[in-house]
C-alpha cells in the first residue's frame, strides 16, 4: 500500500521544506505542493528537486502565486480566488509526500484553511516543531487542532536542538501511534546530506 502524508507545520519557517525532502527521498516518493505564495524563482518544489534523486517526481502546484504573503492575500491581489474543491490527490502508482503553507491555520481563502485542505484530502500528517519561545504552546494548539478533526499524525519530528523541559512537554501531548523523529540542526544541505539523513532513519 502506498503511504501518503501531509507535512505540515507549526507555523512557517520551521524545516517543512527540509522534512520534506527527506521523507521524499527516503521513500522514494512523489512529491506535491499544492499552493506555492511567492519565490516562484525559488519554489519549494524547485528546492525539493535539487535534493533529491532525479527520477523521483515533483507534480506542478494547483496554484502558483507571486507575492510573498498568505495565500488568501496574494491570491486576492492577483484577482484569484483559491477554492477548495480545485485540490485533489495527483495519480500515482507510488508513495506520495504532500508539503503545506506555514501552519494549520493559514488561510487558502476566506473560508478555508490549509488544515480544511488535509481533512479534505483524507490523509495522516507529519507535524514538524522546531525550538523557541511558544513553540510549546504553537505545537500543542497544533496537536489538539488536528486530533480535533480526526486528523492523525503519523509523525512528529523534532526539528533541531531542544529544551528538555519543552520536548518533555511536547512529548507527553502526542498520542502513543505517533513515532517521533529527532533530527539535528541543518544550516545548508545538499543532496548528500539528505541521503545521509535518510540513513540514521527507520520510518
Amino acid at each position: 500500500m502506498y503511504k501518503k502524508l501531509f507535512v505540515t507545520g507549526i507555523g512557517t519557517g520551521v524545516g517543512k521544506t527540509i522534512i520534506s525532502a527527506v521523507f521524499t527521498q527516503y521513500f522514494q516518493a512523489d512529491y506535491w505542493k499544492p499552493v506555492q505564495s511567492g519565490d516562484l524563482h525559488q519554489s519549494d518544489s524547485m528546492i525539493i528537486r535539487a535534493l533529491i534523486d532525479e527520477h523521483l517526481k515533483i507534480h506542478k502546484e494547483n496554484y502558483r502565486l507571486k507575492v510573498a504573503a498568505s495565500p488568501h492575500q496574494s491570491a486576492r491581489m492577483e484577482n484569484i480566488e483559491i477554492e477548495l474543491d480545485d485540490f485533489a490527490l495527483p495519480q500515482t502508482n507510488n508513495h506520495l509526500i504532500i508539503e503545506g503553507a506555514g501552519g494549520l491555520f493559514v488561510p487558502l481563502n476566506e473560508q478555508f484553511f490549509v488544515i480544511d485542505l488535509i481533512e479534505k484530502l483524507s490523509i495522516p500528517t507529519v507535524l514538524v516543531s522546531r525550538d523557541y519561545l511558544g513553540c510549546i504552546n504553537h505545537t500543542l494548539l497544533s496537536i489538539q487542532a488536528l486530533r480535533q478533526r480526526q486528523i492523525k499524525i503519523d509523525y512528529m519530528v523534532l526539528n533541531g536542538k531542544f529544551n528538555p523541559d519543552s520536548e518533555r512537554i511536547i512529548l507527553k501531548n502526542i498520542n502513543q501511534h505517533t513515532k517521533i523523529i529527532h533530527l539535528p540542526e541543518f544550516n545548508k544541505l545538499n543532496k548528500a546530506d539528505i541521503k545521509k539523513i535518510c540513513t540514521t532513519l527507520s520510518l
